[in-house]
């Protein structure tokens, strides 16, 4: 029970502010008697500043009262100061104007006796700044420049006006331990601990005169936080005993001399005496005046010392400016105060006044300090989002603030971001109705996206900018829906790549195969064409022989590939082929997309897929030929990497199955086809060259005699030492070979076949059949390699060769074959044969004599008649013929070409095929 009883007995000392308010452990700044701590209502996060006022300030320090009267008049001196205090704090309460501190929560009293209560978020007191710029230290980011001591002493001015006017009340103790400066940079009045009704004049408000006597006494065991500061108090009420409304303007323009003075302090120093005060005021040298630059160590600026501060420290209170006075004074008298003054009073304007002054506030804005745009313009602005008809000039400001900001990120994210959110996404209407001015808004939003992305986190884009883009892109509006395609590429540098694919593609894919507009299918187009990697506005061009599968690119830029292959092919493409328009603008856009696909696609997918799509689009009717050679470069360049890419794949293939495409190479072989006499093709197609063109073949085949070259010399024979073979009875003799015997004093024939040019010839086919040949016996072995001879020189022949008898075997004398070639067209007709044998021509050989021998009656008839001649192959004397040694079997005498057979009987054996040869 007893804890139960501590317990609401600690309750009941709790205050309402301690509960319901987070207060920071050590106070932020510090005004007077009281301390300032920063705090955070716990139900809506709201920031604002508790002010404490601890009871324990007001004892001594010096520790004793030096006889000066008794605690218990010390305690009622103090319970006169906790008033006072009260009073300050209940004032607050009951004056309640933008240039008046706000009070949030009332005054409550603590534990130990003290004062608390909460306001607004402010910075700093006044005090507080011009004790910083004395010391060189900057512990609070405010900037006291000519713009903000012109804007505050406005808004103090202001203050004043309504304290006097409408309040009917006299400050009596305005100095800059009274003026604290708010989280906004605004300038707000405090320390009405001392104010009360004038002194004299008629008022309608039933306020207490400010006690006079009890303001001026000073008493020392008190702090002088708590007393009346004389430095900046009016003779009026000093000397004068007379609080009026002038007695606070001659305390303001004190004040101003402080803000220009160095250090910050008073002309007046009085050290809280009255005494000194009145001896000061004695003389005028002492006495802030237009002759002494009112005592200002610093120059001031000409606008005070010619109008302000001659109306404002005056020694008679009827020459002095009211408040209003004052702000119309030549001070003020400048574009940026008066574009201040005129935001102040935005609300009470009228639409068309709002409308033009919102227009021309962007010519002014790099004229404003960043704290005036940040602190005082901004806040202004977003306080009339509100009006939906301004939406659009508010935005355009807004964010051309946000650009000159240094901050400029910190001030979108705290204060734009959540103003954007309840403008655009709270109670949106379906995209189906129309909003112009929502519209409007969106256009300037969407046509600022840079700067939105600069000065946007990526959390704050995907949740709040990236909604509203949707919308821009279901707008039934094109030009909005074009300016939200537009921004795809500000979109892709924010977001990751699971938003991207599965949620900004499917929209925009939508939107694409939706659309009746050529100009958004040629946007939806674009954005295709980043989404696969291309830049946007980039010219995609290709240089090259379009078949050497090199491909230049223009570069303005890299880029990497947003989307995965499997959705270029899978979703991408198909909405390529559903393209239905043939317009070149279309087809175009069209080919870059694809330029894109085909760097990522496979080889396969391009086959099928894309190429079949490029030759239906190059072949539309409306292209320009410029046009069409671009679709046709694309294509040639695809099938030049399809090729490629193939054939390796084919190569790597054939490596990998090598044994077993050699299996299948040897089943499926069924063998060469043969050649005849055992040569090969190569060699047949070597003779025959040789043969048609009149060269030397590289070699004879010596399996056939027939084969060979007739012009080549003969081998030389055999030495006398080897012997000689029979021949064979039944051999056959040619009537144009020579015979074995060697006659060196015969001249050798004109033709080189061993024939008289002007004899006659004539085919005659032998009556045997083909297969009664008699096979040909060399009459002389030797089996040494023919040896070519020199057919103009007689050669001497061997022994064993010269005396040998005269054999009716057949024979061929290479040698004498070989001589023949010396003569000039061994082609030409032979000379005449004995044996009377009549002249007639060789089918496509010339003319040529032939020795008959007596035959059997068959006979093969001649070939017909052809103008067919071959030219005769050139002559030449080095040449060598390979021995025919093979086919015929050795051959050890060389045979003559010419029959040794003279007379003029029947050609026996092979002289019957003459005609044919």
């Amino acid at each position: 029970m007893k804890a139960a009883m501590f317990s609401s007995a600690l309750k009941s000392f709790s205050s309402n502010i301690s509960s319901n308010y987070s207060i920071a452990p050590q106070p932020s700044s510090a005004s007077g008697p009281w301390k300032v701590f920063d705090a955070k209502k716990k139900s809506t996060g709201k920031a604002a500043s508790v002010f404490i006022f601890d009871k324990k300030s007001l004892e001594p320090t010096s520790g004793g009262l030096s006889g000066r009267g008794s605690s218990s008049t010390l305690r009622k001196v103090h319970e006169e100061v906790i008033d006072r205090l009260r009073r300050e704090a209940s004032s607050l309460a009951r004056l309640r104007h933008p240039n008046i501190l706000e009070l949030a929560e009332p005054v409550e009293d603590t534990r130990n006796g003290g004062l608390m209560f909460a306001t607004e978020p402010v910075q700093a007191s006044l005090q507080e700044l011009l004790q910083d710029q004395d010391r060189g230290t900057r512990a609070k980011q405010v900037d006291l420049d000519e713009l903000e001591i012109q804007k505050g002493l406005l808004q103090v001015a202001k203050g004043l006006e309504f304290i006097h006017d409408s309040a009917e009340l006299v400050h009596g103790n305005l100095a800059p331990e009274a003026i604290f400066i708010n989280a906004k940079g605004d300038w707000k009045i405090s320390g009405l601990g001392f104010a009360g009704g004038p002194s004299s004049g008629s008022t309608t408000k039933p306020n207490a005169p400010i006690s006079l006597s009890e303001a001026l006494h000073y008493d020392p065991r008190l702090p002088r936080s708590v007393q009346l500061n004389l430095d900046y108090s009016s003779p009026d009420i000093v000397m004068d005993s007379n609080a009026t409304s002038y007695a606070d303007m001659f305390s303001l323009g004190l004040l101003i001399i402080a803000l220009y003075n160095t250090p910050h302090r008073s002309p007046l120093e009085t050290n809280y005496s009255v005494s000194t005060y009145k001896r000061l005021f004695s003389s005028s040298s002492t006495v802030p005046n237009a002759n002494n630059n009112f005592l200002s160590s610093k120059p001031l600026p000409k606008s005070l010392l010619a109008d302000a501060l001659p109306r404002l420290i005056t020694r008679r209170p009827a020459g002095r400016f009211s408040a209003r006075e004052f702000q119309d004074s030549r001070f003020f008298d400048n574009i940026l105060v008066s574009t201040i003054r005129f935001l102040d009073t935005l609300p009470t304007k009228t639409p068309n006044e709002k409308v033009h002054f919102l227009r021309g506030l962007p010519k002014i804005l790099p004229q404003f300090p960043d704290s005036v745009m940040e602190k005082k313009l901004l806040p202004a602005l977003l306080d009339e989002m509100k009006d939906r008809e301004l939406i659009a000039l508010i935005l355009q400001n807004m964010i051309a603030i946000t650009k000159r900001l240094k901050s400029g990120k910190r001030a979108f994210c705290d204060k734009v971001v959540p103003a954007l959110q309840t403008v655009f996404l709270a109670g949106a209407k379906p995209s189906n109705e129309r909003d112009s001015t929502k519209e409007a808004g969106l256009m300037v939003l969407l046509e600022n996206m840079n700067a939105i992305g600069e000065n946007c986190s990526g959390m704050e884009f995907k949740n709040v900018i990236l909604p509203i883009i949707y919308q821009a892109l279901e707008s039934p509006t094109h030009a909005v829906v074009d300016s939200g395609l537009k921004t795809l590429s500000v979109c892709l540098s924010v977001l990751d790549f699971s938003t991207i694919k599965n949620e900004l593609f499917p929209v925009i894919a939508h939107v694409f195969s939706k659309t009746n507009s050529l100009g958004i299918k040629i946007r939806g187009l674009e954005a295709f064409k980043i989404l696969c990697g291309g830049k946007d506005g980039e010219d995609e061009s290709y240089v090259g022989d379009e078949l050497d599968g090199v491909i230049v690119e223009k570069k303005t830029g890299q880029s990497s590939v947003v989307l995965d292959k499997y959705t270029i092919q899978e979703k991408v493409v198909p909405l390529m082929k559903a393209i239905k328009t043939k317009e070149p603008a279309v087809m175009m856009a069209a080919l870059d997309v694809f330029k894109q696909v085909g760097k990522i696609a496979d080889s396969d997918f391009l086959a099928l897929e894309v190429l079949p799509v490029l030759w239906s689009f190059s072949l539309g009717p409306l292209l320009s030929l410029e046009q069409f050679q671009k679709f046709m470069a694309l294509i040639k360049s695809l099938s030049t990497r399809i090729e490629r890419e193939h054939s390796r794949r084919i190569q790597e293939l054939t490596a990998s199955n090598g044994t077993t495409s050699t299996r299948a190479k040897e089943f499926t072989s069924f063998g060469a086809v043969p050649t005849p006499n055992g040569t090969s093709m190569n060699d047949l197609d070597e003779d025959f060259e040789a043969l048609v063109l009149g060269r030397k073949a590289a070699s004879s085949s010596a399996d056939n005699m027939l084969d060979g070259d007739w012009t080549t010399p003969a081998a030389k024979p055999s030495t006398s030492g080897q012997k000689s073979l029979q021949p064979t009875p039944q051999s056959s003799t040619f009537a144009w070979s020579r015979s074995t015997s060697t006659d060196s004093s015969a001249p050798p024939s004109a033709n080189g076949w061993g024939v008289g040019t002007n004899s006659t010839t004539r085919a005659i086919t032998p009556d045997a059949s083909l297969s009664s040949f008699a096979a040909l016996t060399p009459t002389s072995p030797f089996n040494n390699p023919l040896q070519p001879a020199r057919p103009n020189a007689s050669t001497a022949q061997p022994p064993s060769l010269q005396s040998q008898p005269q054999s009716t075997a057949p024979t061929i004398d290479w040698a004498a074959a070989s001589a023949g070639r010396a003569t000039s067209n061994p082609w030409a007709a032979s000379p005449p044969m004995s044996g009377g044998l009549t002249n007639a021509p060789m089918r496509g050989f010339g003319t040529a004599s032939t020795a008959l021998q007596p035959t059997s009656s068959f006979s093969i008839p001649p070939p017909p008649s052809s103008q067919f001649n071959i030219a005769p192959p050139p002559s030449s004397s080095a040449s060598q013929m390979r021995p025919p040694n093979q086919a015929l079997g050795p051959i050890q005498q060389p045979i003559s070409l010419q029959s040794n057979n003279s007379g003029g009987g029947q050609k026996q054996g092979l002289d019957k095929y003459e005609s044919l040869i």
